[in-house]
């Protein structure tokens, strides 16, 4: 059955990797035999990422991507490939939110919002869906969309917006990608607990959160690993446009 979520042999490419969600991703997928390519605009943080991989045993590169900038993409699918080889698998995960009020979001806040989290979601898996077309190897991209693309809380508005553009987009470019053998499909976290927001549960806000969690806990980072190894292995290789919800039952409240 291990073998059935194997990624040995496969060469991924995770964009926001550098904390976060995106830095587990790197480990989890790196630690199941993946080599994986590590971008994110700080540098900094993927070469200690890389060394931390490769003093596990495993292999990562490190690249520098700005998924707001639509050349830059290109440039780091090119060093991604010039290191460890063809990326088979893509793990769009770069995102960011603004937490104001609609009526305070500025043009600006809006377009920092949609620029990374849909717009550069969006360039990315183009970018690998093109190269994998010329291959005529197939592949697999994995969105990393979120509940609030289907449920909506106060305050972040642009984000959820542009998830749920995410998912639309892992939809519709799962259609006109099967016929290449190019699976598209999305991870829906629900809220997971991570160094950036681990503060934030302690507080009155974040415990009233926690209290609309059927399962009364936020997510820890290792209960998406497995949801994430079925969307970039084979054990998937019969979905497509699909979305895996993680979220302790928040969506049923």
């Amino acid at each position: 059955m291990a073998d059935l979520f194997d990624v040995s042999g496969e060469v991924i490419l995770i964009t926001g990797a550098s904390q976060g969600l995106g830095r587990r991703f790197a480990k989890v997928l790196a630690a199941r035999g993946a080599a994986v390519a590590l971008a994110a605009r700080q540098t900094a943080k993927l070469e200690s990422l890389a060394q931390e991989i490769g003093a596990a045993g495993g292999r990562a590169a490190a690249v520098a991507m700005d998924v707001t900038d639509t050349a830059n993409i290109a440039a780091a699918f090119d060093a991604a490939e010039r290191a460890l080889g063809p990326v088979t698998v893509l793990v769009n995960n770069a995102g960011i939110a603004v937490e104001k009020l609609a009526v305070a979001q500025s043009e600006a806040d809006w377009d920092k919002v949609l620029d990374a989290n849909l717009k550069g979601a969006w360039f990315a898996a183009t970018e690998a869906a093109r190269r994998m077309i010329a291959r005529e190897s197939g592949g697999t991209i994995v969105n990393i969309a979120s509940v609030l693309g289907t449920g909506v809380l106060k305050a972040v508005a642009p984000y959820a917006i542009s998830k749920a553009g995410l998912i639309q987009a892992t939809k519709a470019l799962a259609l006109e990608w099967a016929a290449h053998g190019i699976r598209v499909n999305a991870l829906a976290p629900g809220y997971i607990d991570t160094d950036i927001n681990r503060e934030a549960w302690t507080t009155p806000a974040g415990e009233k959160l926690i209290r609309r969690i059927p399962q009364r806990r936020v997510g820890d980072e290792s209960d998406l690993d497995g949801a994430l190894l079925l969307l970039a292995s084979n054990a998937s290789r019969y979905m497509t446009g699909s979305v895996v919800t993680v979220d302790g039952g928040f969506l049923l409240t």
